[in-house]
C-alpha cells in the first residue's frame, strides 16, 4: 500500500473515531477540557515584522500576562530586530520569553540563485537552548546573505543546525500545507519526514491554525491525520498580527502603507477576517476542542524553551600584537613613542604620571586591545590621507588617545579629564567616536573589514520610526484622504524634534479645532496615533560598526547592508546589551570640505597647510569671528550663533570652547553677563576663592561638566572617578541619590577643613548648574575644527569658498547662500566651462570656477569623458566636440545641458545659435566616425579625404534675451549665476532693509518684514466666502518662500500676481510647523518703487546700534560722527544705546544718504548688522 492510500485510510479511522467520540461526549465534558487546557502563543509577529504587524513588544507581553499566560514567544518574519527588547520586557514583566523566528524556506535551484518569483514556504524555529538559539542566528544569516531579492533559506542549510531548535511546520504557508492544499498528499508525507529526520520527531511539530477560513478547515483535517499516521505531534497557534480584535483596521492600514496603496484598491493585500489578535486560552480552546494535545503541546513546548541570554557580559576582540607581547605591554611601548612625539624627551612629570596613572586604569579595566584597535584603524587613515576630526566627545580627555593621535586636543593644555571618559570606579565600556573625511571614511571600514574579517566586522542596523507627521501622511496616502487635507493637518504639528500626535493635539488649537470639525480628519489623526512610532524600514547606522573576537553569528544574526558589508540585525542598544564592541566611524563632510580646501591652497598658492601646527593666535581668524563673518564655518554659522559671537567676540581659542558650550538651550540665558565679564564691563565674582582657578576661564560661570568634577574634587576630596559618579547623579534630578550625594560631599568639603554652610551652597550651585554643564573635551574637539575652518576663510578665503561650494553641491539654497557670500567679498564665480571647470568648484586666477558636477543632466560619465578627451587638447568648437565624445555618454540632452548653462560660451557667445546647430553637428560627428571605421580620420586635424566639412555656428539667428538665459541657468544650475533679475534693485533692497529670502526662518513669527522677489508661481483660490486669494512662489537670489495674499490684500494686487514680475512685499512672518511663510500686508512692483520711499514716500530712519564697548571708545564715536557729518540726506539719525537700552535721535545736521557705502563705512566701526533702515 502506498503512502497515498495509507494515509486516507488512517484519515476515514480517524474521523469516524472522532465523530463517535463527539457524540459521546456531552457539552459539558468539553468545557471541563476547555477550561483545564492552557495555552501559550508560539507564532507572534511584534512590530519588528516591519509594517507585517501592529502589535508592539510590551503590550503584547503585557496582554499575555494579562490573559493568564506564563510565557510568550516572538517569531517575527525573517527578522530577528526585536529579540533583545522583548526578552528584557518579558522579564521585567515576569513572562518567560521564548525566542524564535518565521523563516522562509525553499529547495537550492539548480543554478544556486533563486528567481524574483521565488517566496519560498514558511517554517518557524523556536530556540530550546543557547544551541538553538545560536544556531537559528546562523541560520537566518544564511537566509539574509544568500537570497538575493528577499532572504530565503535554503533546505539545505538545515544540516547540522538543528540541535537546539523546535520547528512548527508553518501551518497552511508552510510546504506542508500548500502540498495538503493542492491534494498532494504523498508529497506532503515526503517533506513531513524529511523534516522529522532534520530535527527529530520530537522537535517537529505539525501547525495547525484556524482564522475561520475554510482552507484551514481542509488543512487542519489532512494535517491533523497525517500527524496521527507519521506519528509526529500537533501544535495549535494563532498567526498574531495585533493586539486585540478591534486592532483589524490599523493592521490593515499598515499593509496598505507596506505596498503603497489604499484601502479602496481591490488588488492589495488583505487579511480576511479579524482573528489575528492575541486570542486568549479561552478563545483558542473553544476552536481546537476535539484537539486538546494541540493546545497542551504548546504549554509542553514553552517548558521546554530555556533560554537564557547573557547580556552584560563584554566581548572585547584582540587585537595581533607581537609575539611575546602582551596587548598591555604593546600599548605602553606605542604610548611611550607617541609621547615623545607629542611632548619631545622632556617630557613633564604631570605628563608622565598621567599617562602611567591612564594606563594602569586601561589594563585594569581590559581594555588595552580596544585601544591598540582604535589606534590601528587611525593610523592607516592618516597613512592613507584620510583627513580625521582631532576628537569627539570625551575620548578628548584621554592622554592616551592624545599620544596614540586617536585626538589631537592636548588634554593637558585644555584641561581634560579622564574620568569624564573612562571612570574607573564605574565599569562601563569605552566609546571613542571618530571623524573621518566623509568621503574616504568607507575606506576605513573596509581596512578594519580585511584586518579582522568579513565574519567579524559589520555594520549596525538602525530603524526609521513613523514619526508624527510621518504617521499623518502615510496613513492619509492609504485612506485616500484628500492630499491637501493630509499636508493641511500634517503643517499644524509643530515642528518640535520628537513630538508625538498626543503632544501635537495639546499645543496645536488649529489641530485640536480641524479634529473636532471634521469627521474626515478625526479618522485620519486616529490611525495615524495607531501607527505612530512604529519601525518603517530598517537601514545602516550612520556610523555604528561592531567588531567581535568570534564569528558575529555566535552573537548576533547577521543581513545583507547596501554596500556589502554585513549588517547587525540588532540595534546599537541591543548589541551594547549582548556585549559587542560598538565603534562609530563618522563621516564629517567639514574634513572633507579641508581637506579640498587645502588641496586647492597647495595648488593655487603653493603653500603647505598643516593643520595640527596652526597657530591658535591668528588676529585675522579672531577679527573675521567677531564680526560673526562665519557664512559657511563648522558650527558657528547660523543666525543665532553669530549674535553670541559678536556678543561675546571671540580672542582666544578658550573663547571658542566657551561659546560652542553657552550656545544651548538653558546656559544661552548666560551669555550677556558672560560677555559682559569677558569685556571688563562686570565684575566675575567667585563664592569662594578656591573656584578661581577652576572658573576663571568661563568668567565664574560653570560651563562644564568637568567644571563640577573638579569642584567635587577640590572642595570635597573626591577622587575624579567619584566626581563623575556625582556629575551623573545631579543630572539625573532623582531626590534620593541628590539627597546622598549631598551628604557625602558636605562631609568631605568638612573634613577639607570648610565650612557647612559653604558645602551647602556649593552643592546647590552645582545642582543649579547640572542640567547646563557641557562635554569640554566635545566641545574643545569640535571648536577646533572650527577654528581651523575659520583661519582657512580669513586667510585664503577663494580656496576655502571653492571647497564650500563643492561641498553643497545638491543644495541650491546654499549654493546661492555662499555665491552671494563670494560676491559680498568681491570673489568672481565664473561659469561652467567645458575646457576649463573640473567636476567641482575650483580654484582660478584668484576667482571660484563652477564645476561640472553642478550641471543638471550631466552626469558622471559624461563628465570623466569630457576631462579624458580634454587632457589631449582643449575643445575648439562645438564640431570638434561632438566629434570626439561618445554620443552614447554625451547624448543630446547633456550636450543641451552644456549649451544653456554655458559651459559651451567659448565656441560661441550666442547660446541660441549653438542650440540651433546642435542635430546637425551631432549627425555629421556620427558619419564622420562611421567613416573612420574604414578610413583613418585625424581627430584633432578632422583632414581625411573623403571626410565632410564641419557644419558651422549659423549667423544671423538671434540670441536668447537675458531674462530666458536666466531661467535656463536657474533651471540647470538650480540658480541665476550670470545675473538675476533683481540685480538692478540691488541697490533699493539694501537702503529699504529688505530681507534675504533665505533669511526668512530666522525672523520670528509674526515679526515684521519686507521682502522683494521675482514670481515664480501663482495658485488662485476662492475662500469658503467666495472671495479670491491667492499662494505666490517668490524666489530672490537665495531662496524661494510661499506669500500668503489674503482677499483684502489681493483686490488690490491682483494684477501684479504674474510669474516673472518683480515684487517688493510688506507682511509678517507666519511660521506654520517647520515652514516659514510671508503674510502680505501690501505688494507693489518694484520697479515702481519711488527711491527711497516704499510706504509712505518720507524719508526713511536709519538706526545704529551702539554697543557699550562702543559707548566707552571715544576714538569710535567721533569717527561716527565725522561719517555723518561728511554725509548729507535726508534720513534721519537715530542711535541706540545697547547697554541702556535707550534711543536718541541726532540733529537734522547728522541726517544721511543712507547709501550702501554710507552703510559700510559705519558698520565697520559698529560691527556688521548693527545699521538698520526703516520707514517712518
Amino acid at each position: 500500500m502506498n503512502k497515498e492510500r495509507m494515509f486516507l485510510y488512517c484519515a476515514a479511522r480517524y474521523n469516524r473515531g472522532r465523530v463517535l467520540n463527539g457524540k459521546a461526549t456531552d457539552q459539558a465534558n468539553r468545557r471541563k477540557i476547555m477550561d483545564r487546557a492552557s495555552f501559550v502563543h508560539l507564532h507572534v509577529h511584534s512590530e519588528y515584522s516591519l509594517l507585517e504587524s501592529a502589535a508592539r513588544i510590551r503590550p503584547l507581553v503585557r496582554r499575555a500576562k494579562e490573559l493568564g499566560m506564563h510565557a510568550l514567544a516572538i517569531t517575527d518574519s525573517q527578522a530577528m530586530y526585536g529579540i533583545i527588547p522583548f526578552y528584557k520586557v518579558c522579564l521585567e514583566e515576569g513572562v518567560k520569553p521564548i525566542l524564535g523566528v518565521q523563516v522562509q524556506v525553499a529547495d537550492r535551484p539548480a543554478g544556486g540563485e533563486w528567481s524574483r518569483e521565488e517566496k519560498g514556504h514558511t517554517l518557524v524555529l523556536l530556540a530550546e537552548n543557547m544551541t538553538g538559539y545560536r544556531n537559528i542566528m546562523r541560520l537566518l544569516s544564511h537566509a539574509h546573505m544568500e537570497g538575493r531579492h528577499r532572504p530565503l533559506l535554503a533546505k539545505d542549510r538545515l544540516h547540522g543546525y538543528t540541535d537546539g531548535i523546535i520547528a512548527l511546520s508553518g501551518a497552511q504557508d508552510g510546504e506542508i500545507g500548500m502540498l495538503l492544499r493542492a491534494g498532494q498528499i504523498e508529497r506532503a508525507v515526503e517533506i513531513a519526514e524529511t523534516y522529522a529526520l532534520l530535527f527529530g520527531k520530537e522537535n517537529f511539530f505539525l501547525e495547525i491554525q484556524d482564522h475561520l477560513l475554510e482552507e484551514q478547515k481542509v488543512v487542519n483535517q489532512r494535517t491533523t491525520d497525517m500527524g496521527r499516521m507519521l506519528g509526529l505531534p500537533l501544535v495549535a497557534t494563532n498567526n498574531v498580527r495585533y493586539l486585540k480584535e478591534e486592532d483589524a483596521s490599523v493592521f490593515d492600514v499598515l499593509l496598505c502603507i507596506r505596498e503603497g496603496k489604499t484601502i479602496e484598491d481591490t488588488e492589495r493585500t488583505k487579511y480576511p477576517t479579524h482573528e489575528y489578535y492575541l486570542k486568549s486560552a479561552k478563545e483558542m480552546n473553544e476552536l481546537f476542542i476535539f484537539l486538546p494535545e494541540a493546545l497542551e503541546n504548546t504549554v509542553r513546548i514553552a517548558d521546554r524553551c530555556n533560554v537564557e541570554l547573557p547580556l552584560g557580559d563584554s566581548i572585547l576582540p584582540y587585537f595581533p600584537v607581537p609575539d611575546g607581547q602582551t596587548a598591555t605591554d604593546y600599548l605602553r611601548q606605542i604610548c611611550d613613542e607617541g609621547l615623545v612625539m607629542r611632548y619631545g624627551k622632556e617630557a613633564s612629570s604631570e605628563v608622565r604620571e598621567r599617562l602611567d596613572y591612564e594606563l594602569g586604569v586601561i589594563a585594569r579595566m581590559g581594555f588595552s586591545d580596544y585601544f591598540l584597535i582604535v589606534w590601528d584603524f587611525i593610523r592607516y587613515a592618516r597613512e592613507q590621507g584620510i583627513a580625521v576630526g582631532p576628537g569627539r566627545g570625551s575620548a578628548a580627555g584621554s592622554l592616551v588617545a592624545y599620544v596614540l593621535q586617536i585626538t589631537n586636543i592636548d588634554p593637558v593644555k585644555y584641561k581634560l579629564l579622564f574620568e569624564r571618559f573612562l571612570n574607573p570606579e564605574r565599569v562601563s565600556m569605552p566609546d571613542i567616536d571618530i571623524d573621518f573625511s566623509y568621503e574616504r571614511r568607507d575606506e576605513v571600514i573596509d581596512y578594519v573589514v580585511r584586518k579582522y574579517g568579513r565574519e567579524r566586522v559589520a555594520q549596525i542596523i538602525t530603524f526609521g520610526t513613523m514619526a508624527a507627521r510621518a504617521a499623518v501622511r502615510d496613513v492619509g496616502r492609504a485612506l485616500d484622504t484628500p492630499l491637501s487635507v493630509v499636508d493641511r493637518i500634517a503643517k499644524m504639528i509643530p515642528a518640535e524634534l520628537g513630538i508625538t500626535l498626543d503632544r501635537a493635539l495639546a499645543k496645536s488649537k488649529s489641530l485640536r479645532q480641524a479634529t473636532e470639525e471634521n469627521p474626515q480628519v478625526e479618522k485620519l489623526l486616529t490611525a495615524a496615533r495607531a501607527v505612530e512610532g512604529l519601525p518603517r524600514h530598517a537601514s545602516t547606522h550612520a556610523a555604528g560598526v561592531v567588531i567581535s573576537r568570534d564569528p558575529l553569528t555566535e552573537y548576533v544574526p547577521i543581513q545583507q547592508g547596501h554596500d556589502g558589508h554585513g549588517l547587525t540585525q540588532y540595534a546599537m542598544e541591543a548589541l551594547e546589551e549582548v556585549g559587542l564592541l560598538k565603534m562609530d566611524f563618522l563621516g564629517l563632510k567639514n574634513l572633507t570640505l579641508l581637506e579640498r580646501a587645502i588641496k586647492l591652497i597647495r595648488q593655487e598658492e603653493g603653500q603647505e597647510i598643516d593643520l595640527a601646527t596652526l597657530p591658535l593666535d591668528d588676529a585675522r581668524t579672531y577679527r573675521m569671528l567677531s564680526e560673526a563673518d562665519t557664512a559657511g564655518v563648522f558650527q558657528l554659522e547660523s543666525s543665532g550663533m553669530r549674535h553670541v559671537l559678536r556678543e561675546v567676540k571671540p580672542s582666544v581659542f578658550e573663547d571658542i570652547v566657551a561659546v560652542l558650550a553657552l550656545f544651548r538651550p538653558g546656559p544661552m540665558e548666560f551669555i550677556p553677563d558672560f560677555a559682559a565679564a569677558k569685556h571688563g564691563k562686570k565684575k566675575v565674582e567667585y563664592m569662594h576663592p578656591v573656584l578661581e582657578p577652576i572658573l576663571q576661564d568661563t568668567y565664574g560661570f560653570i560651563l562644564y561638566q568637568e567644571q563640577i568634577m573638579q569642584i567635587a574634587s577640590t572642595v570635597a576630596g573626591f577622587t575624579l572617578g567619584e566626581a563623575d559618579i556625582l556629575r551623573r547623579a545631579v543630572s539625573k534630578k532623582k531626590r534620593d541619590l541628590l539627597q546622598e550625594q549631598r551628604e557625602k560631599f558636605v562631609a568631605g568639603a568638612l573634613a577639607q577643613g570648610y565650612d557647612a554652610m559653604l558645602a551647602n551652597q556649593l552643592y546647590d550651585m552645582i545642582v543649579r548648574f547640572a542640567d547646563y554643564g557641557f562635554n569640554r573635551s566635545h566641545s574643545a574637539a569640535y571648536a577646533m575644527i572650527a577654528y581651523h575652518m575659520a583661519y582657512l576663510k580669513a586667510n585664503h578665503p577663494v580656496a576655502f569658498l571653492a571647497s564650500l561650494l563643492t561641498m553643497a553641491q545638491g543644495s541650491t539654497e546654499k549654493i546661492a547662500e555662499y555665491i552671494e557670500e563670494c560676491k559680498r567679498r568681491s570673489i568672481s564665480v565664473l561659469g561652467p566651462n567645458v575646457n576649463c571647470s573640473e567636476v567641482d568648484f575650483t580654484v582660478e586666477g584668484g576667482s571660484i570656477r563652477f564645476g561640472l558636477a553642478a550641471i543638471k543632466n550631466v552626469g558622471v560619465q559624461a563628465i570623466r569623458r569630457i576631462l579624458e578627451e580634454r587632457e589631449e587638447k582643449p575643445f575648439t568648437g562645438l564640431a570638434d566636440f561632438c566629434l570626439r565624445i561618445d554620443q552614447r555618454v554625451c547624448n543630446r540632452r547633456v550636450l543641451e545641458a552644456l549649451i544653456k548653462s554655458g559651459a559651451m560660451d567659448d565656441f560661441s557667445s550666442n547660446r541660441a545659435a549653438l542650440l540651433a546647430a546642435l542635430d546637425e553637428t551631432m549627425e555629421w560627428a556620427q558619419r564622420m566616425r562611421k567613416l573612420n571605421e574604414g578610413e583613418q580620420i585625424d581627430f584633432f586635424t578632422q583632414e581625411s579625404s573623403s571626410a565632410e566639412k564641419a557644419p558651422e555656428i549659423p549667423e544671423g539667428i538671434a540670441d536668447f534675451a537675458q531674462k530666458e538665459k536666466l531661467l535656463q541657468e536657474k533651471e540647470l544650475l538650480g540658480l541665476y549665476l550670470s545675473g538675476h533679475p533683481l540685480d538692478n534693485y540691488r541697490g533699493v533692497c539694501e537702503r529699504l532693509s529688505f530681507l534675504p529670502l533665505g533669511q526668512l526662518r530666522e525672523m520670528q513669527d509674526k515679526q515684521s518684514i519686507r521682502l522683494a522677489g521675482m514670481v515664480v508661481g501663482v495658485r488662485s483660490i476662492m475662500t469658503r466666502h467666495g472671495q479670491p486669494m491667492a499662494f505666490v512662489q517668490l524666489e530672490d537670489q537665495t531662496s524661494r518662500v510661499e506669500v500668503v495674499v489674503f482677499p483684502g490684500v489681493y483686490h488690490h494686487a491682483s494684477q501684479l500676481l504674474e510669474k516673472g514680475r518683480l515684487l517688493a512685499v510688506e507682511g509678517k512672518a507666519n511660521h506654520q510647523g517647520e515652514e516659514v511663510k510671508c503674510i502680505a500686508d501690501r505688494i507693489k512692483d518694484i520697479a515702481k518703487l519711488d527711491q527711497p520711499e516704499l510706504q509712505t514716500g518720507s524719508s526713511p530712519v536709519m538706526f545704529v546700534k551702539i554697543e557699550a564697548e562702543m559707548e566707552a571708545d571715544l576714538e569710535k564715536m567721533q569717527y561716527l560722527q565725522q561719517i555723518l557729518r561728511d554725509d548729507s540726506g535726508k534720513s534721519p539719525v537715530i542711535l541706540y544705546y545697547a547697554a541702556t537700552r535707550k534711543s536718541v535721535q541726532l540733529a537734522p545736521e547728522y541726517n544721511t544718504s543712507a547709501t550702501n557705502e554710507i552703510i559700510s563705512k559705519i558698520e565697520k566701526i559698529t560691527g556688521k548688522g548693527h545699521v538698520i533702515i526703516k520707514n517712518r
